[in-house]
């Protein structure tokens, strides 16, 4: 009899531990939510560029219904929330045009930016039209574009935001690897694919450190993105779209609902 009663209250125990942490961690999202504002920042991954829906408003920054920022804010209501991520954006772009919503009441900043400053437009364009070795000394000169200057520009950005935004939790979102490689796959050779993902990962490397060093939380993609590579047969990137040129190597919308609100959520 005893024995049973035991059961019964440590079986009681847990069930209210377990409730009340789940309640706390309910609460904690809740607050964020209530309590402060999001701000979406950054480049084209963080617009939606690739995702269509796009709101007509946001002209050609192209910020769609569908990106991660916009899923996010319509599933935990913010108490304000600015979008001011944009296509093309690097890293001086951010600086001079995205930054105003920022204040000592935003809770949450979310960015994904120093793709555009290392040439990825250019860099791309070169492996789709030119030899693989073009295509690697394009990689090469964005590497040490990487290690030389990025580093510098991504510091002048997360000073900025912390200055402006004291107390808000920052996510610094990566990019993807590209290709699935070791797969049959009309388009680009392995030798550009794997210079590609390896380009990718150097990027990525870089920009983790950096947001390491502010303080700031690094959402890497690149797990959530495996799988559906370029390649993979269930691609949750555009390849070469000749249509609609600058959707080409952007998430579609699976990416952005499957590949980059889950690291947001993990990392808010």
């Amino acid at each position: 009899m005893r024995r049973s009663r035991l059961v019964v209250l440590v079986s009681s125990l847990l069930l209210a531990v377990a409730t009340a942490l789940t309640g706390a961690a309910t609460a904690q999202a809740s607050s964020l939510a209530a309590t402060g504002g999001y701000v979406a920042l950054g480049d084209s991954y963080s617009s939606g560029v690739g995702a269509g829906s796009y709101i007509s408003s946001s002209g050609d920054c192209k910020r769609s219904t569908k990106a991660y920022p916009y899923l996010w804010a319509a599933a935990n209501s913010p108490s304000t929330f600015a979008f001011t991520a944009c296509s093309g954006a690097r890293t001086g772009d951010v600086l001079a045009n995205q930054l105003t919503p920022l204040s000592a009441s935003t809770a949450l900043v979310s960015i994904s930016v120093g793709g555009n400053d290392a040439g990825f437009a250019d860099v791309m364009t070169t492996c789709v039209t030119q030899s693989d070795s073009a295509c690697v000394s394009r990689i090469n000169t964005a590497r040490a574009y990487v290690d030389s200057t990025l580093a510098g520009k991504l510091d002048g950005v997360y000073s900025a935001i912390r200055s402006k935004a004291p107390a808000a939790r920052v996510v610094v979102l990566g990019y993807p690897r590209f290709y699935k490689l070791g797969a049959t796959c009309l388009g680009l050779s392995e030798t550009k694919r794997k210079a590609i993902n390896d380009a990718s990962d150097h990027l990525n490397t870089a920009i983790a450190k950096r947001a390491a060093n502010h303080g700031f939380a690094f959402g890497d993609v690149r797990t959530t993105f495996t799988g559906h590579e370029i390649c993979s047969g269930a691609s949750w990137l555009h390849s070469v779209s000749w249509l609609n040129i600058g959707e080409s190597y952007h998430p579609k919308a699976p990416g952005q609902s499957g590949g980059y609100l889950p690291v947001l959520n993990s990392n808010d």
